[in-house]
C-alpha cells in the first residue's frame, strides 16, 4: 500500500525545500523498511551505481517515500562522508523514515543477505580451497546493471541539472574522472565551484553555512582517530575489527580503491592474507549482491571463521551508521543554506557523473 506524502513546497529554483512526510506507524514503517531492504540486499547486483538506481525506483517512484530531490541530496550527503555509499544511503532512507529504528533496520536489512551469503562462499573456499565459477552468472547480470543505472541516470540528472552552468560542471566532473582524477577530488572541486556561483547571487544564507565546515570536520576527525587506533593493534579478533573499523572509516571511492587499502594493511603490514587470498576475497564482493564492503565478511571468515566474519563486518560497517546518525539530520540544513545548498548541487551533479563513467567502464 503506498504511503501519503505532502507536496513539497517549491523554492525558487524550482527545487523541493524541506518536507514533512505522513509517517505510518512505527511497526508498520519498520515492516516496511525491512521487506523493501531485505529484497534489495539479496537481488542488487552490480556495485553502488546499480545499487542507488534501483532504491531511486523502490523508494522514490514505486513508494513515493522521497521526492526526488530530497533523494538527489541523500545521495551527494554520502558521497560526503566516507563508507560504502550506498550502504549509507539505505541508512540515510531508514532514518528518514522511522528514525534510529529505521535507521538501524533499513541497513542492516540492506548489508545481511550478503554478509550470510559471503559467508557461504567463505565457507566454501576455506573447505575446498577454491571459488566456485561465477563468470556465467557476470555475464548474465552486467547487461541488466547497464539497463538499470542508465535509465536511473536519466531520471536523476532531469531533477539535478537544473541550468547550464551545472550542466557543465557535471560534463566536467565526468572527463576529470575518466582521466584519473581521484573521486573525492573531483566531488570537492564540483561542490566548491557550484557553490560559488550561488554565491554570485545570494540569497540571504542564514547561519547554516558552517554546517558544511563541521561535515568535512566530521570525516576528517573520523580519519586521524580510526588510523591511530589500528596501527598498534596486535593481531587477534580485536585488532581485525580495528583494521575493518578504519577501513570503514576512511575509505572513499571504490572496490579497487578497497583493494589497495586492504592490501597494505592484510597482505603488507600484518601478513594475514596472501595476493591470492586478497583477491579472491575482492572478487566474491563484486559478484554477490548487496555491499561491496561484505568482502570483509569473507576475509573474516578465512582468519578466524564464523566469530571472524561477523567481527569484520561489523567493524566495516559500523562507521557508515555513525556517521549517517550525525550527518543525516544536517542535510535539510545543507538545503536551506544558499552557500552549502550550491556546494550540494554540485555534488550531486559531480555524483552522477561518476555513475555515468562506472556505466560506461561496464558498457565496454
Amino acid at each position: 500500500m503506498r504511503t501519503h506524502v505532502d507536496r513539497p513546497v517549491r523554492t525558487r529554483d524550482n527545487r523541493a525545500d524541506v518536507t514533512h512526510h505522513d509517517r505510518p506507524d512505527a511497526s508498520t514503517a519498520l515492516r516496511d523498511l525491512a521487506r523493501v531492504f531485505l529484497t534489495l540486499g539479496t537481488t542488487a547486483f552490480g556495485g553502488p551505481a546499480a545499487h542507488v538506481a534501483m532504491m531511486d525506483e523502490e523508494v522514490v517512484r514505486r513508494r513515493a517515500w522521497l521526492t526526488r530531490e530530497e533523494f538527489l541530496d541523500y545521495v551527494g550527503a554520502t558521497n560526503l562522508i566516507p563508507g560504502p555509499n550506498s550502504t549509507e544511503l539505505a541508512i540515510h532512507i531508514g532514518r528518514m523514515r522511522a528514525g534510529v529504528p529505521g535507521l538501524l533496520v533499513a541497513g542492516v536489512g540492506f548489508i545481511l543477505p550478503a554478509t550470510l551469503i559471503v559467508s557461504a562462499a567463505a565457507w566454501a573456499y576455506v573447505r575446498y580451497g577454491m571459488l566456485p565459477d561465477v563468470a556465467g552468472l557476470l555475464y548474465g547480470v552486467k547487461p541488466v546493471v547497464i539497463a538499470i543505472v542508465a535509465q536511473a541516470l536519466w531520471r536523476l540528472a532531469r531533477v539535478a541539472v537544473t541550468t547550464s552552468a551545472l550542466a557543465l560542471l557535471g560534463v566536467a566532473a565526468g572527463v576529470a574522472v575518466a582521466l584519473g582524477v581521484h573521486e573525492l577530488l573531483v566531488l570537492a572541486g564540483a561542490g566548491a565551484v557550484a557553490a560559488g556561483v550561488r554565491l554570485t547571487r545570494p540569497r540571504g544564507a542564514r547561519g547554516e553555512n558552517a554546517i558544511l565546515l563541521g561535515m568535512v570536520g566530521l570525516s576528517g576527525g573520523a580519519v586521524s582517530a580510526a588510523t591511530g587506533a589500528a596501527a598498534a593493534a596486535p593481531v587477534g579478533l580485536a585488532a581485525l575489527f580495528l583494521v575493518f573499523a578504519k577501513t570503514g572509516a576512511v575509505l572513499f571511492g571504490s572496490g579497487y580503491v578497497l583493494l589497495a587499502f586492504l592490501r597494505a594493511d592484510l597482505v603488507e603490514r600484518l601478513g594475514w592474507l596472501t595476493e591470492q587470498q586478497l583477491l579472491d576475497a575482492i572478487a566474491i564482493g563484486q559478484v554477490t549482491p548487496g555491499p561491496v564492503f561484505t568482502t570483509a565478511t569473507f576475509i573474516g571468515y578465512v582468519l578466524a571463521g564464523p566469530t571472524g566474519a561477523a567481527v569484520a563486518t561489523i567493524g566495516i560497517f559500523l562507521p557508515a551508521f555513525i556517521f549517517v546518525a550525525l550527518s543525516g539530520p544536517l542535510v535539510p540544513f545543507l538545503r536551506r543554506s544558499a552557500v552549502a545548498g550550491g556546494f550540494l548541487d554540485g555534488v550531486n551533479v559531480a555524483s552522477l557523473a561518476l555513475m555515468a563513467v562506472v556505466c560506461w567502464h561496464l558498457a565496454r
